[in-house]
């Protein structure tokens, strides 16, 4: 046996999803809408995608069903965590006229929020977001507030999308640490169960009150393999080799006008990555000039006037918007925040309209720059 691998029915998620529901949690988890596997907010298991997976190529997603009831037989949607962390749109403070001047109210407290299906690669996300908000000089209270009261049941990948390529990036397919629980589905040859570890107390308190028993050899063995499978099925591969110092060095690469005349500059790779945070700040008044507020908004550098500043924008061609964008993800995050901006979820790849594909695009400066050496 072992003693610090769990194994739980199918229907003890519904007991998991009601102990967090009475903890003060409010569960969020994947659900299907609009066509696609996205987070919601979850009731019980009924409203997980069970039976459905995701077919994902260059600018290609779709869902279909499985042949089986597995309740996580999918990779990852055009949501991220990132958007309960990290609102899309937040407000930052609200002035209020008095008779003596103005009171200040900041950001209401933060929510309580019960993450269910996060993937590795996804984690490895929040481990970036965390770098960037919570370990320079200065804290973003309000991530700080979200990330510390949230929980995080992880979930191991057993099968890799099309577009994934988070073991280039040593993110995934293996949940390592950061999680609470974590779980890993087995389904097939008439079993279908979940062993589950505990990676923190209060993730081992929530275990302990779950129907369970100690996992059997046969039963870890099985959700290493599938762990292991994930890792051999990759849809992508991205060569970090050097990435860095290469993108750097081609700065004025041809290949640049070659992507840009592809490029539409619409942000959907910025605005479905877990780990871009460029936002905007808006000032509003009411009209009667009582009531001002401040709030944070999404933005994107592929946005024509992101780097506006006075006298005209600094990125004003398609070009080099998206050579930005890419040197500072693979490249320039380094030097500011010691860690890769990208984890190899593939969702730039997926959700771009004209198929661009990140890896494609490295591939392509290193052949040039091997040539031209």
């Amino acid at each position: 046996m072992n003693a610090g691998v769990k194994r739980i029915a199918p229907g003890a998620l519904d007991d998991l999803i009601g102990a967090l529901t009475t903890r003060g949690y409010q569960v969020l988890g994947p659900t299907i809408q609009d066509h696609c596997i996205v987070y919601n907010v979850l009731q019980s298991t009924a409203d997980l995608p069970i039976g459905w997976t995701d077919e994902q190529d260059a600018g290609t997603y779709r869902i279909r069903r499985r042949d089986d009831d597995a309740y996580f037989g999918y990779v990852v949607g055009p949501h991220s965590w990132k958007r309960y962390l990290y609102p899309p749109r937040s407000l930052l403070w609200r002035a209020t006229r008095t008779d003596t001047g103005f009171s200040f109210e900041r950001t209401a407290p933060a929510a309580r929020y019960a993450f269910l299906g996060v993937r590795a690669c996804e984690l490895a996300a929040m481990h970036v977001q965390d770098r960037v908000f919570l370990d320079g000089p200065v804290v973003d209270p309000g991530y700080a507030s979200l990330r510390e009261r949230a929980f995080v049941v992880a979930v191991q990948c057993v099968e890799a999308g099309g577009t994934c390529f988070c073991v280039s990036m040593d993110t995934g397919p293996s949940v390592r640490d950061g999680a609470d629980l974590t779980l890993t589905e087995i389904v097939g040859n008439g079993q279908h169960y979940f062993t589950v570890e505990a990676g923190t107390p209060a993730g081992a308190e929530v275990l302990a009150g779950l129907p369970h028993e100690d996992a059997a050899d046969e039963h870890v063995r099985a959700a290493e393999a599938a762990v292991d499978a994930a890792s051999a099925q990759m849809g992508r591969e991205l060569d970090t080799d050097g990435i860095r110092e290469l993108l750097h060095l081609q700065q004025n690469s041809p290949l640049w006008d070659e992507v840009a005349d592809r490029c539409l500059t619409c942000g959907n790779c910025t605005m479905v990555c877990p780990t871009c945070f460029c936002h905007t700040v808006k000032d509003t008044t009411d009209l009667s000039g009582e009531i001002a507020e401040r709030w944070r908004e999404w933005d994107s550098c592929f946005t024509s006037d992101f780097s506006y500043i006075h006298g005209g924008g600094l990125r004003v061609t398609t070009r080099a918007r998206y050579r930005h964008w890419i040197t500072h993800k693979l490249a320039s995050w380094h030097d500011q925040f010691d860690t890769s901006g990208c984890v190899g979820c593939g969702r730039c790849i997926t959700w771009c309209p004209v198929g661009i594909d990140i890896t494609q695009e490295v591939a392509a400066l290193r052949q040039r720059a091997a040539a031209v050496a």
